[in-house]
Order: C-alpha cells, then structure tokens, then sequence
C-alpha cells in the first residue's frame, strides 16, 4: 500500500537525480492516463521519481500510481499537491473536474503552471472554476508509456512562450506533440485520444482473421501489431499520402487488392471516420 506522505521532496540539486526538470511534478487524479504520462517522463530521464507526488480520493488508484511510480509520493488531499507542486497536472475524470477545481480555487499562486488533461472541459472554464490563468490544456494519448503518443496542447493567454515550451518539451519526449487552437482539442480527443482503442479493435480483428486462417493466436497478434506498427512508421518517415502507399501493396489482381475490396464492402472507412465523430461529439459534450 502506498504511503502517505508530508510530502518531503528531496532538495537536492539538478545534476544529483541526472534529471532535465528542476521541477516538482503533481498529479491530482492518479488514473491510468496519469500513470501512462509519470512513467513516460520517468523513463524519458525527463524527472526524478521521487519529485512526482499524486492524489486521488480512490485509494487503490493512488496505491497503483506508487507502485507503477517506485520512488513517487502519496498526498493525502488536492491541496497538499497543490501546494508543494510546481507543475499540477490535473487528470480527474472530467465528470468530476467540477469539485476538483472547487477545491482548488483560491489554491493555486501565480507560480503555479496547471495542465489539464480533461477531456472537453474549456480553458474559460479551468480558468473561472481555479481562479487561475496560467493554464495548458492537453489532450495526450496512452502510448506516452512507450514513448510514442500522439498529442497536442494549446495555451491559455494567461500561459507564457516559456510555459509552452516546457509542455511541449514533456509531450515530445513521449512522443510526438502539436500546438493547436483550444476550438480543435475535441477533435483530437476523438482522433488520437481515442484512437488507440479503435486501433487495438484493428489489431484484434486482425489477429482473429489469421487465426481464422490457421495461425496461432501469439503468432497472430504479433503480425498484426507489429503490422500495423510498421505501417505507421512508414507514414510517418516518409511523408507520403497513406493512400500512395496503399497502392504500392496492392498489385494488379493480386490479394491485397482482394482484400481491399472486402474491407470496403464491410464499410471500414465509415465506421472509422463514424468512431472519430462519435467520441468527438461526446467530448464536446464533457465540455458543455
């Protein structure tokens, strides 16, 4: 079980943890995405663990946190991260965003940089709810934990050039990172915030197809991950047209081809643009 902690983070100098950030990095809500993104900038050499501290009124989540995190503290109220924190990153369930931010309000200094990573909940709100105007919205994806999200941050007008640069620095080292408008954060919610699950429904039916076809299930699903994994890489190294590249694969009256044709008759194209809308939608509607 994790411990709970006054929060005494070591004061040593920069060069004693090899660390990048002479910061302390707060998470208030402990989740999954909360974890993904600590053990991201852990293992990016980005922060030493002991300079992470995380709160989250589920105790099993901030139990989890720890123990995914060996080395990062447990706080035993919002407040506490607040206060001590030099980067609160707040990833509670946006549900929940309004109690958080009461809380908080009235907490949180001038000093203090505030990202949040809550689906559809608008700066304006953050900034009403907290009474704070140095705020970075984040939308980040789970494969920050192997260091290759899809993410994209936009900064309030409270936010300097300066605090950008951090975020973007954090972002880039799990991944790859994109300043945009705030108006176009819902849609990369519905892209690469949830993107993942609908490429690990691809992966999967992949698989089952070659098991269909005689394979064994590992065997399967490494081709299939590994396939899709390939593919995306040569997107993004060669910076052509995913659909020239589509064409390469499929020769004259051969299988691909025929496969082609089969994904089109089952309307994946549809679907997937329908899965982007959907989550898009229901993260405008967090938001409203």
């Amino acid at each position: 079980m994790a411990k709970v902690v006054e929060l005494n983070i070591h004061p040593e100098p920069l060069d004693a943890f090899g660390m990048i950030l002479p910061l302390t990095l707060g998470f208030i809500g402990a989740g999954q995405m909360a974890q993904a993104l600590a053990r991201g900038f852990v293992a990016a050499g980005l922060i030493d663990a002991r300079r992470i501290v995380a709160a989250d009124p589920v105790v099993a989540a901030v139990n989890a946190f720890c123990e995914a995190i060996p080395g990062a503290q447990a706080a035993a109220e919002n407040r506490l991260v607040a206060e001590r924190a030099d980067l609160i990153v707040l990833a509670v369930k946006p549900q929940n965003a309004g109690a958080v931010m009461a809380d908080l309000h009235g907490h949180l200094g001038r000093e203090k940089l505030i990202v949040s990573i809550l689906a559809g909940v608008k700066m304006k709100t953050l900034a009403a709810g907290l009474g704070a105007d140095r705020l970075i919205r984040v939308m980040p994806n789970t494969p920050c934990l192997v260091g290759m999200s899809a993410s994209a941050f936009s900064l309030s007008e409270g936010a300097t050039p300066q605090d950008g640069e951090l975020v973007a620095n954090l972002m880039s080292a799990v991944g790859r990172a994109f300043a945009v408008d705030e108006k176009l954060l819902d849609a990369v919610t519905g892209l690469s915030g949830s993107g993942p699950a609908f490429a690990y429904v691809m992966i999967e039916a992949l698989s089952d197809g070659g098991v269909r076809m005689g394979l064994p299930r590992d065997i399967a699903t490494q081709l299939a991950a590994q396939t899709l994994k390939g593919s995306a890489e040569m997107v993004l190294a060669t910076g052509e047209h995913p659909a020239a590249l589509k064409d390469r694969v499929a020769s004259p009256g051969g299988t691909t081809i025929a496969g082609l044709q089969a994904l089109e008759g089952g309307g994946i194209r549809s679907a997937l643009m329908a899965a982007v809308e959907a989550a898009t939608r229901r993260a405008i509607e967090l938001g409203a």
